[in-house]
């Protein structure tokens, strides 16, 4: 099993995490979040991380709050990352309602991988399909490396926030879909489809556009064995998940159920903090066949 986290990230920066919260730095701005898996004391006291930051997000329910703002800073501003490569992305970042800001920045180790994935391929213009795909680090990872990609999410203010990124980042050409995964993926079996990658990054719950039901628990074996299905012979795949209690273990054994033979990397993602914690973010599978 691996345990991997993001060494390249200068917009970013996890200063503090504990007591259910963390303490984030997304370019020139600090923010306070809740975060379910820092069961821990935090390093700083609450003062410390108070005089920090710019905003702090309040919980109103279990599904929404408000942000407090406890140092001037907008609404909306930018961040940078940037691969190995040399290859710069640039995310609009934004207070929403649901605590999130438009980017999760562990996130990064899989968009070296896919980044990598794609340049490796032999097609030309390799296809990607990227589900479950938010606003977007994943697609425009693959389409800066040089990939057709098809990037599905069933929220379309999302779709359309992943498209805004795209034309930051100098990019063009991405298909967009509001969609259904599950759906769409049956479909394109049915229609004998095949892509070079497919990357899949879904929630522990949700819905479709047109009210599909999703649990991860009881969708995502089902879901594995249709994508197994769309995969090209010469392939990657990479999925993430974030659920409290999935274990990677879990995801070794779809992928050696479904892909035998194959030798998937399977582990754990984790963001570091400069005060010494290491914040559990996701467990995540790839593989490669080239």
């Amino acid at each position: 099993m691996l345990l991997l986290t993001p060494t390249r990230f200068p917009d970013y920066e996890l200063i503090d995490c504990g007591d259910f919260e963390k303490l984030e730095r997304f370019g020139q701005y600090i923010l306070i979040r809740p975060e379910p898996q820092a069961v821990w004391s935090r390093k700083q006291n609450t003062g410390t991380w108070n005089r920090q930051a710019h905003v702090r997000f309040m919980p109103k329910s279990s599904a929404a709050g408000v942000w407090e703002k406890l140092k001037p800073m907008p609404d909306q501003w930018k961040m940078e990352y940037e691969t190995e490569k040399g290859k710069k992305f640039v995310f609009r970042l934004g207070l929403t309602a649901f605590k999130h800001v438009g980017v999760f920045p562990e996130q990064a180790v899989n968009w070296d991988f896919i980044y990598s994935s794609v340049r490796e391929c032999a097609a030309p213009s390799p296809k990607v399909l990227n589900l479950f795909a938010y606003t977007g680090g994943s697609s425009l990872a693959a389409r800066a490396a040089g990939a057709d990609v098809t990037h599905l999410d069933s929220i379309r203010q999302v779709v359309t926030w992943a498209r805004e990124n795209m034309e930051l980042s100098g990019l063009a050409d991405i298909r967009w879909l509001v969609e259904d995964a599950m759906t769409y993926v049956k479909r394109e079996v049915k229609r004998g489809k095949k892509y070079n990658g497919i990357i899949l990054d879904p929630p522990a719950y949700g819905h479709g556009p047109n009210g599909e039901s999703w649990k991860l628990e009881d969708e995502l074996n089902d879901m594995m064995k249709l994508v197994a299905q769309l995969l090209d012979e010469k392939h990657f795949l990479l999925l993430n998940t974030y659920s409290l209690g999935f274990s990677s273990l879990i995801i070794e054994n779809i992928f050696n159920d479904i892909f035998p033979g194959s030798t998937p990397q399977t582990g754990e993602i984790y963001l570091g903090s400069t005060s010494g914690m290491k914040l559990p973010l996701g467990v995540f599978g790839r593989l490669k066949n080239y």
